[in-house]
């Protein structure tokens, strides 16, 4: 009797085990049905979060779990469960606007955008109606976005076959009127992050060199100093996008082009001029000028005062025919006559316009609105040279996702180079009226194409937001080396920003799309694989062990109490 219960044991453990590869079979299939179909990943950038004083703005979080919807729902429809995918090319500003305005609740907001604005694209783009239009709008809804305070996650991606594929699917979905669920089925979009965090302690870093003068007595710190300046860092809607092609890189390219000049000059002692040459690369610029203001007031006095004038940098790659120099001192004013005339005359040499555009500071107001402005505070002649009329408002126009190199034109930098190094040199070597050409085209002294068009295509590739810039930031790093080639007395200025703005981190993330079936396709296939792995299972169980041992695995054991009888 013991064997044969034990024969009995050994059978049935033999039945089950030839249910387990049955089983795991079932469970993977199951598995495969709640995980969708195989997800795409995409590459996203995220809203700037920021605080001024204690105030929220831009996206206040990161993480996104819910369907994809298109434009396809009236106004007011309830999308508190979607993520609402809007292609720039079909952009409906007054939605968001009301959306935002009227805090109504979305799920999440992805952004598409046109492969053109991709700040790796440096192959050079048409500047047709469509792209300008485009500009515009997109300027417009990055500029609602930043200075409000959005409740649900905003992100920019870039267009490609998937995203359009998946719009296309969502756009037929949406069009019979019924949200996408998880009854439904549709597009599910998932962004797995952390909640964003303060930035502890950000930094904005001053650059500077010198190209000392010459003197009989050799001592140059008693020449007089002319200053060139540019602030090199940006602010957008997406900070991992801000590369400010134009606003500013277009001036840092121009003052490392003018420094390399000079260094040449200079390098000569026959050729240096009686003029200290002062280049600075600035941050903090879009946050009133503050590196600016920092950098000068860590000079000592006599040095400030021994600034001839210094001439700023900005926005100088978008023009046709016409720089404007931008003073605060009134335009009868001796000093700013001259430099003035200086650069107007240079600028008919060169065919083109040079105007003048006067704007007084309040100095009860610490905003400023050039760069100039924060020298003119301290009572040092200053102007600012850019193709803008007006000056750009706080947080505004200094990075814009717009601002990509298709928006720069090489020429219009190397014609700005031109003026501004011919108009130093005039005034340093004492050639005013005189026709003269330092930097003829046909000479050693000539501006180099390539070394702008290098320049310029690597920081239209460089996100520069001062806040998420490191100390020892690859891009710093670049821009000291680069002055330590071309001046001498280079140093770094590392300071605190203003305590006033609070950053926060997560600022690119990978978004992942699953096609999601519907609950009842779910359903519907687990009913299918369930039976047709119950009549396998019976199959295999009959044609190995026999029927018996089939019928025997759902006989009911006995009970106990007829085990007792």
């Amino acid at each position: 009797m013991a064997d044969e219960k034990k024969s009995k044991q050994r059978h049935r453990v033999m039945v089950f085990e030839s249910m387990y590869p049955v089983v795991a079979l079932m469970l993977i299939l199951v598995a495969c049905v709640e995980l969708c179909d195989a997800a795409t990943v995409v590459d996203v950038y995220r809203l700037i979060q920021y605080d001024i004083s204690g105030v929220p703005f831009g996206s206040r979080f990161s993480s996104l779990n819910h369907h994809a919807a298109s434009l396809s729902f009236q106004r007011g429809a309830d999308l508190s469960r979607s993520v609402l995918i809007l292609p720039l090319r079909e952009l409906d500003i007054g939605f968001v606007r009301d959306y935002i305005s009227q805090k109504q609740s979305l799920g999440g907001l992805l952004i598409l955008l046109p492969q053109t604005f991709r700040p790796g694209n440096i192959d050079g783009g048409s500047q047709s109606s469509e792209n300008d239009g485009f500009r515009n709008l997109l300027a417009e809804l990055e500029k609602l976005l930043v200075h409000g305070n959005i409740p649900f996650p905003v992100y920019f991606a870039f267009e490609n076959e998937e995203t359009d594929a998946m719009l296309a699917d969502v756009k037929k979905n949406d069009a019979l009127g019924q949200q996408a669920t998880a009854t439904t089925g549709g597009y599910k979009l998932v962004i797995s992050v952390s909640e964003p965090r303060k930035i502890a302690s950000p930094t904005i870093t001053n650059i500077q060199g010198w190209l000392p003068g010459s003197r009989a007595d050799g001592d140059s710190n008693q020449l007089p100093t002319i200053a060139v300046v540019a602030s090199y860092d940006t602010f957008g809607a997406a900070p991992a996008l801000s590369v400010g092609s134009d606003s500013n890189g277009s001036g840092v390219v121009s003052l490392l082009e003018v420094a390399r000049l000079f260094s040449i000059l200079y390098s000569n002692p026959k050729t240096r001029g009686r003029y200290n040459l002062l280049f600075a690369l600035t941050s903090g610029g879009p946050y009133n000028y503050e590196g600016t203001q920092k950098w000068l007031k860590s000079l000592d006095q006599r040095m400030r005062e021994s600034i001839d004038y210094a001439i700023c940098l900005n926005s100088v790659g978008s023009w046709d025919s016409e720089l404007l120099i931008h003073v605060s001192k009134p335009p009868d004013n001796a000093y700013i006559k001259q430099i003035f005339e200086g650069f107007s005359n240079v600028g008919q040499d060169l065919g083109f316009q040079v105007g003048l555009k006067h704007k007084k500071i309040n100095i009860s107001n610490s905003r400023v609105a050039w760069e100039h402005e924060q020298f003119s505070r301290l009572r040092v002649t200053a102007a600012t040279l850019s193709e803008l009329s007006t000056p750009p408002e706080l947080l505004e126009n200094s990075g814009s996702l717009s601002d990509t190199r298709q928006l720069v034109n090489e020429d219009a930098i190397i014609k700005g180079v031109k003026l501004v190094a011919e108009s130093l040199a005039k005034h340093i070597y004492g050639h005013q009226g005189k026709d003269i050409k330092i930097f003829a085209d046909d000479s050693s002294l000539a501006v180099n194409p390539f070394y702008v068009r290098s320049w310029l295509d690597l920081l239209s590739q460089t996100p520069r937001v001062a806040p998420f810039l490191l100390k020892n930031d690859p891009l710093i790093m670049a821009l000291k080396k680069e002055l330590e080639d071309y001046t001498a007395e280079v140093s770094v200025q590392h300071e605190s920003l203003d305590g006033s703005f609070t950053f926060y981190d997560s600022t690119k993330a990978s978004l992942n799309i699953y096609q999601v079936a519907s609950v009842t396709f779910d359903l519907l296939l687990l009913l299918v694989l369930g039976s047709y792995l119950i009549v396998l299972f019976s199959f295999l169980v009959i044609t190995t062990r026999g029927l018996d041992d089939l019928i025997s695995l759902f006989r009911r054991p006995p009970s106990r109490k007829v085990k007792m009888a």
